[in-house]
């Protein structure tokens, strides 16, 4: 009997089954032949929210959460952050391999001329209120932009996709600071392709009635990095949002509206904003203390730290850390820093914390540098989606290029009533619309 194969044996029939394994998993089709009889539809798993079942097989990012690795395309992403720019590390991501000087050149000039939005989608942005929320005004952009490009259809062909992808990663930085603009009232911006894409982001953001407007190289250069940190990360939430919606064929538009829709959440993009409202509700360093105490007690929780993934300190919460250090040279130390730096300290001393792996991750250092740089918290998920656009896209890619996906549809296990008598409506019993 080959080695690498499962055996069960079914208790019900007394029959046993030898099922391959590959890659350390075993084909939820091949549970199908585990029947009662040829009646039965067959074994299947059950799996709330996805907690241990494979939906692809993907060669873009590799996570090893309990040791702590976090690599796009095989490369780490501590080397990627410290040698290369978003927009290198997006066509890694994307096509598999860092580019060479003259490829990167030309991508950059390719995704440099899309940033410019079509006269009609600033009128589109313009009939939100005053005070919609950007990341809202993001999602419904995007969807339309749908309709602003009816060749994006055409998902089958290579060139089609691939003048998509770079639509879109040049303009999602473009109606990020629209959203941002309306919000507060200010004009907006048009794109400046002298200057690098996390620079015209700044530009499109900030610029006032200067000229040219002139980046601060710390801020950009940090910016750069979080957006590398952010460019992807397996099948989250968004992600498989991603695929999901993907593989019913839509465009890219509206899938990418849809993982961007995903990401909005709290549970999910929404993280970080929620770590600065606890750090408020701390207020203090000296309240940290009491803080624990509480969360140890059953009180609330300790927003921030801990990771479905990772049980162990996240990679890039090490490496937001470490940028954060350098933007506060610029801008001042934000006073939120001393309490999370204390909240981490007293944690990761804490038994109660260490024994369940809970870890700073991402969101923890991210909100308090978002801030430092300028930007409100209603903007951070936004923040996040830029750069998260191209894994998304490059999942999409992936998705569609795969022999072995179809169309998204699980099961489910059916706990409702067997066939019910119609009972006439003035003999029905009223039923609470809450339960």
């Amino acid at each position: 009997m080959p080695q690498d194969t499962l055996t069960i044996t079914d208790n019900r029939t007394g029959q046993a089954y030898t099922l391959p394994i590959e890659n350390g998993t075993v084909r939820a089709m091949d549970l199908r032949k585990i029947r009662t009889g040829p009646e039965d539809f067959g074994l299947m798993t059950y799996d709330p929210a996805f907690m241990n079942t494979a939906s692809c097989r993907s060669a873009i990012t590799f996570i090893d959460g309990d040791r702590g690795i976090l690599r796009y395309r095989g490369y780490p992403i501590e080397v990627l952050a410290e040698h290369s720019t978003f927009l290198e590390v997006a066509y890694l991501i994307l096509f598999g391999e860092l580019p060479t000087a003259a490829q990167l050149k030309d991508w950059v000039q390719e995704v440099t001329h899309h940033t410019m939005l079509h006269e009609t989608t600033k009128k589109f942005m313009e009939g939100f209120r005053y005070n919609a929320h950007p990341m809202v005004m993001l999602v419904s952009t995007v969807a339309a932009l749908s309709n602003v490009y009816p060749d994006s259809k055409n998902i089958q062909d290579p060139a089609s996709r691939l003048l998509q992808i770079k639509r879109l990663i040049g303009k999602m930085p473009s109606i990020a600071a629209m959203s941002y603009r309306h919000n507060v009232g200010f004009p907006y911006v048009y794109p400046d392709n002298d200057l690098t894409y996390t620079e015209n982001f700044m530009n499109m953001l900030w610029k006032m009635v200067e000229p040219k407007y002139v980046a601060n190289p710390v801020i950009a250069r940090a910016l750069d990095i979080l957006f590398i940190l952010h460019a992807d990360h397996e099948q989250n939430c968004s992600t498989n949002a991603m695929r999901a919606v993907g593989s019913s064929h839509t465009d890219p538009y509206l899938a990418t509206a849809a993982a961007a829709a995903a990401l909005s959440g709290p549970l999910h993009g929404g993280a970080n904003e929620e770590v600065l409202r606890m750090l408020d509700e701390i207020g203090s360093k000296d309240n940290v203390p009491a803080y624990i105490k509480k969360i140890k007690e059953g009180h609330g929780k300790l927003m921030g730290f801990g990771h479905r993934v990772y049980k162990n300190y996240d990679p890039r919460a090490k490496i937001i850390k470490w940028a954060a250090d350098r933007v506060f040279e610029i801008t001042g130390r934000n006073i939120k820093i001393e309490i999370a730096l204390e909240l981490e300290r007293i944690a990761l001393e804490d038994d109660y914390f260490v024994s369940r792996k809970l870890y700073p991750n991402v969101d923890f250092y991210s909100g308090i540098m978002y801030q430092a740089m300028g930007f409100k918290p209603e903007m951070f998920t936004v923040l996040f989606a830029i750069p998260r656009a191209a894994g998304w896209l490059a999942q999409w890619q992936e998705m569609l290029t795969d022999p072995e996906q179809k169309i998204a549809r699980p099961r489910q296990v059916w706990i409702g009533h067997e066939t019910r008598p119609f009972v006439p409506i003035e003999q029905r019993s009223p039923v609470s619309a809450t339960r």
